[in-house]
């Protein structure tokens, strides 16, 4: 079962998730959303980098997992890490932290009755230190999610291409064009989720149309369209709780 709140760190999200042992079913595929997550799995604390590609967590039935979402761009300042390192990756917080530092945060969280709670704690605190990400790329996030294009969404911020380029590898962990397609993506398997036919979802998000949304759901989540809509079927049948985990 999953389920999710706003965080209090803008933005963000925290989000649960307990994958039942004896359900039998797939765990349902991660997609590229633009986002980083800092997780609790099984009592490690991890960080889930940008994907380019659908992730399919392994090893995680009967396991109480929690994170922090955080929006597209703000999570690199808060880690520590260029968002272009962790691209694709799940990686121990011990490898970006300081080791000494993870092992507390990892006692605090295991005696935590609310480990998300916790986990949120760890994410404001750090915040406070390091800062707002650059509202910059906030906007570009906004300009791309309204369905601009990259040229428009940098003029609109004052960056030329290769500025915007290279400040988006920093703070998403690729260029903005791929950013633009995970958008869109997302924008139109929401749609699919809600029940808009694929046709309508696809043109509503930007995209040419169907068979374009099935080309970009293909190559960015390994999945057809009615694959996808089959899963999301599944996921909102459960008692409660969202589509979408880290």
């Amino acid at each position: 079962m999953y389920e999710e709140r706003t965080s209090r760190l803008d933005g963000a999200m925290v989000w649960t998730r307990t994958a039942r042992a004896d359900d039998g079913a797939p765990p349902y595929p991660v997609l590229p959303d633009g986002c980083m997550d800092l997780l609790w799995i099984g009592g490690r604390l991890l960080v889930a980098g940008p994907d380019t590609r659908a992730y399919a967590p392994e090893g995680i039935a009967g396991l109480y997992c929690a994170g922090v979402r955080f929006a597209p761009g703000t999570a690199p300042a808060l880690l520590g890490v260029p968002a272009h390192e962790l691209r694709d990756r799940r990686v121990e917080l011990a490898d970006l932290w300081s080791p000494a530092e993870v092992r507390l945060l990892t006692a605090r969280l295991a005696a935590a009755p609310d480990p998300a709670a916790a986990l949120e704690a760890v994410a404001l605190r750090r915040a406070a230190v390091t800062g707002p990400p650059d509202p910059r790329l906030r906007a570009v996030v906004d300009a791309l999610e309204a369905g601009r294009t990259v040229a428009a969404s940098a003029d609109a911020v004052g960056l030329g291409a290769r500025q915007l380029h290279r400040r988006s590898l920093d703070a998403f962990g690729y260029g903005p064009k791929t950013l633009a397609r995970v958008l869109r993506l997302q924008r139109a398997l929401t749609l699919v989720r809600e029940g808009v036919p694929f046709t309508d979802a696809a043109l509503a998000a930007g995209c040419a149309d169907q068979a374009h949304l099935a080309r970009e759901t293909r190559e960015l989540a390994g999945l057809t369209l009615g694959a996808y809509a089959a899963l999301a079927k599944r996921e909102t049948a459960q008692p409660s709780g969202s589509s979408t985990t880290a």
